[in-house]
C-alpha cells in the first residue's frame, strides 16, 4: 500500500518531532508533507515536501501564519496514495489529497487540539489579540474538518476527552514512543559523556532539581527556579528557546545557584536526569515524554496532577503529583519528595518504542516496517 505521512511544521527537537520519527521508521517508503521542515537533515532518506507558506516570511511566526493554516492543508498533491498518517497538533488533521479513491483512508494522531483555538488557558500565546479574534472562526472550521472522517488516536486520556468536548469525535489512547530500553540499559551514563561534558556535570552544584525542557513560556521553567528558591535546593536548566534570556536573568538573581545548560546532548541530558534530586515538570502538558525519559533513567519526578504527565507518574513510586498548580505547591514537593523510593516496581516499559510500533500497526491494520504482521513484533 501507497502512503503518505502528514506533520504540521518540523522542527530541530521536540515530542511531535519523536512521534514523526518513528512514523517514518514504521512507513520509510511514505512521502511526508509539512508546513516547513526547519530540520533538513532530519529525515535525509524520505521525499519531504513543504507548503507553499515555506517560501513566505508566515513561516517565521506561527501565530501570523494560524489563519491561514487550514486552507494550506486542502488538495495537496495525490501520488496514488492508499491512506495518511497525520500528526496533528494545530491543523494538520484538515489535509486532503486530490482526486483522493473511495479506498483512501486517513488516520490522525493527536498530540492536542489547537492549544491557541480550543484551550488557550493552557497556553498563553493563545492570548494574543489575533489569536483571541480568529479563534471562533477557526474552531467552527475545526469541527467541521474533524469530522469529514478519520480515525482518530490521542497521546493521553487527557487529550482523547479535550479531542470529544472539541470536536465531538471518538479517539483511541496510544502513548506517545520513549526510547526507555535505551535510557535504562545505561546504569551510569557518565560513562558515555565526553571529556567536557563530565567537567560541565561535575561543576554543578549538589544536590540540585532539574527542569528541562524548551525554553517557552507554558513549560513554566521559572516555576523550577522560584520553587527551588523556596525550598532551599539548587536547581539546574537545560533546554534552549526564546526564554533563554529571561531564564538566565532569573538564575543571576536567584538565592540559590542556578545553572543554565544549553542544549545538552542525549547522554548529558541522561546523565542529568541520574544526578538530580528530582526532575521537575511543571506545565499541563498533553503527555510529557521527558518526564518519561527521566523515570527510565531512574530518577523521581515531580508533576502536575493536572495533564498527561500525571497519567505516567505514580505518587510515592515514580515521585510526586502537586496539587495546587502553584510554584509554592511545586516547592513543598521537591521538600519532600527524597523520601520517595524509586527502586521498587515502575511501569515505564509500557511507553516504549516496540509497543508504539505495535500499537500503531493495529491501529491503521497496515504493516509496517520490521513487523511480521499488523500486531505484533518480530
Amino acid at each position: 500500500m501507497s502512503g503518505v505521512l502528514v506533520h504540521e511544521w518540523i522542527e530541530r527537537s521536540g515530542g511531535a518531532e519523536k512521534v514523526l520519527d518513528e512514523f517514518v521508521n514504521c512507513y520509510p517508503d511514505a512521502d511526508l508533507y509539512c508546513l516547513w521542515n526547519d530540520a533538513p537533515g532530519r529525515y535525509s532518506t524520505t521525499d519531504v515536501n513543504e507548503s507553499v507558506l515555506a517560501a513566505t516570511p508566515l513561516r517565521r511566526s506561527k501565530a501570523l501564519s494560524l489563519p491561514v493554516m487550514p486552507f494550506t492543508w486542502r488538495g495537496l498533491e495525490n501520488r496514488g496514495y492508499d491512506f495518511a498518517l497525520i500528526s496533528s497538533h494545530v491543523f494538520a488533521h484538515h489535509a486532503t489529497f486530490r482526486e483522493q479513491s473511495a479506498r483512501f483512508r486517513k488516520f490522525v494522531y493527536v498530540h492536542t487540539p489547537a492549544r491557541y483555538v480550543w484551550n488557550p488557558e493552557l497556553d498563553e500565546r493563545g492570548n494574543s489579540p489575533l489569536a483571541r479574534l480568529g479563534s471562533p472562526i477557526l474552531r467552527k472550521i475545526d469541527r467541521k474538518r474533524a469530522s469529514e472522517g478519520a480515525s482518530f488516536a490521542a497521546n493521553s486520556v487527557f487529550v482523547s476527552r479535550r479531542v470529544e468536548r472539541a470536536w465531538g469525535v471518538q479517539s483511541r489512547v496510544i502513548h506517545p514512543p520513549v526510547d526507555v530500553d535505551r535510557i535504562s540499559a545505561v546504569e551510569d551514563w557518565r560513562s558515555r559523556l565526553s571529556e567536557n561534558e563530565i567537567q560541565l556535570l561535575s561543576s554543578l552544584p549538589s544536590p540540585f532539581v532539574l527542569g528541562a525542557s524548551r525554553f517557552i513560556p507554558y513549560k513554566r521553567l521559572d516555576w523550577v527556579i522560584r520553587a527551588a528558591e523556596r525550598a532551599g535546593t539548587a536547581a539546574v536548566i537545560a533546554g534552549s528557546g526564546p526564554e533563554e534570556d529571561r531564564l538566565r536573568a532569573m538564575a543571576d538573581s536567584a538565592s540559590v545557584p542556578v545553572r543554565i545548560v544549553r542544549r545538552p546532548s542525549d547522554a548529558l541530558l541522561f546523565a542529568l536526569y541520574q544526578q538530580a534530586l528530582a526532575y521537575v515538570f511543571p506545565a499541563i502538558e498533553d503527555f510529557g515524554i521527558m518526564p518519561v525519559e527521566a523515570m527510565a533513567a531512574g530518577a523521581r519526578v515531580i508533576t502536575n496532577s493536572i495533564g498527561g504527565a500525571s497519567e505516567t507518574v505514580t505518587p510515592g513510586v515514580d515521585g510526586l503529583h502537586f496539587h495546587d498548580d502553584s510554584w509554592e505547591s511545586v516547592a513543598e514537593c521537591i521538600r519532600d519528595v527524597a523520601a520517595v523510593d524509586v527502586n521498587g516496581a515502575r511501569s515505564y516499559e509500557k511507553y516504549s518504542v516496540r509497543r508504539f510500533r505495535s500499537e500503531i500497526a493495529t491501529w491503521t491494520g497496515v504493516p509496517v516496517f520490521g513487523y511480521a504482521n499488523s500486531a505484533e513484533p518480530q
